[in-house]
């Protein structure tokens, strides 16, 4: 068990449950024409969760109310945030009917491949349905047959959404208002996979043939370099390799490019789907009987057994001729192209692009 493990983490909620809590609080207050500082609302899933209120106002025709997000012991760009909603509401004498619209911070979808249509605010289905429901609830209730006009805004949303895949999804303007089950879940990396996922359906709505999934900032810039890409090409899969590999098994594109550093292209070659170093280790002794079995080379094993990291074998691997580390290199490849064949199927044609820390290729499959 690893530290992340034995640390009791705390859960966090979701854009969608926070602006559900604000939708359904300022409702509330403009139905009780009074102000409330909590709201309870349901999640997806049947839990009930409190959140707290600020900002909350009514008037007329009009609600509004704030919540700040907290995303528990996750890592999450839009922990802290402030997510608000205003509502404007003109009755009517038909059913609810609820519009959705993008305030400040919020973005708007410009490309397909995305679950929310072009020209449409960036909030995802499942918030949209949470928001829908609670809004109905209390309709029904209250007896309110209306129109809502509800918008979601996000303090400095447009700048947070610059640290996000949002730009390269074309998702302009802003963040998106996320989640499925209403729960952030502490370093599970629900949001970076969502992301990678998104990546995907967006180049295969392009039509794209080509994409390549990148462990980091210099392996991205070099294989954009080395093959001409698009933005919308690049798939910053970071340390899930599986996450992004089993996707696209399901949504397959003709060619993926794996591009990364040596230590965690030795994880996936060594049979990892999660590279993250906290949970995937590399076996110098495997690497030992690669060296003696495949390469013939009793002398580069012995080398391999003086490695103390993967940083510390690609130096060593400086030491010996071009040759016998040209053997090593590509069996390393084909090992890593095997092990992602395995999590995307035979259908994908896939090369892999090997780096050093300088960004500089050391081997390339192709």
């Amino acid at each position: 068990m690893n530290d992340l493990e034995k640390k009791k983490l705390k859960s966090g909620y979701t854009t969608g449950a926070c602006a559900t809590a604000c939708a359904s609080g300022a409702l509330l207050a403009w139905l009780q024409q009074k102000s409330l500082s909590q709201i309870l609302i349901t999640l997806p899933k049947g839990q009930q969760v409190n959140f707290t209120l600020h900002d909350v106002m009514f008037a007329e025709t009009s609600a509004s109310a704030a919540t700040i997000k907290d995303a528990g012991d996750d890592p999450d760009i839009t922990h802290g945030a402030t997510i608000r909603v205003s509502l404007h509401i003109s009755k009517n004498n038909n059913a609810l009917d609820v519009i959705f619209k993008a305030g400040e911070g919020v973005g708007i979808v410009t490309k397909a491949g995305l679950p929310i249509k072009v020209g449409e605010p960036a909030i995802n289905p499942v918030p949209r349905q949470m928001i829908e429901q609670h809004l109905q609830s209390l309709a029904v209730e209250y007896q309110l047959q209306a129109k809502i006009i509800v918008t979601i805004s996000v303090d400095n949303g447009a700048t947070l959404a610059e640290k996000t895949w949002n730009p390269r999804l074309g998702i302009e303007g802003g963040l998106s208002i996320l989640g499925t089950s209403g729960i952030v879940r502490p370093y599970s990396c629900a949001s970076w996979i969502h992301a990678i996922h998104r990546g995907i359906d967006v180049a295969r709505a392009l039509g794209l043939n080509h994409v390549a999934g990148s462990t980091g900032n210099l392996s991205e810039a070099l294989v954009q370099a080395h093959y001409q890409l698009s933005q919308h090409a690049l798939i910053d899969m970071g340390d899930f390799a599986a996450g992004m590999l089993k996707y696209l098994k399901k949504h397959p594109i003709k060619r993926v490019t794996i591009c990364g550093g040596f230590g965690k292209m030795l994880k996936l070659a060594l049979g990892h789907g999660d590279l993250h170093s906290a949970r995937s280790q590399i076996d110098f002794t495997k690497l030992q009987d690669w060296a003696r079995d495949k390469c013939g080379d009793d002398a580069l094993a012995d080398l391999i057994a003086t490695a103390n990291s993967a940083h510390h074998l690609s130096e060593l691997l400086q030491t010996i001729s071009s040759e016998r580390r040209l053997c090593f290199l590509r069996l390393v490849a084909q090992k890593a192209i095997s092990t992602a064949s395995g999590f995307a199927g035979d259908k994908i044609t896939i090369d892999v692009i090997l780096i050093n820390r300088q960004g500089e290729v050391i081997y390339c499959s192709v």
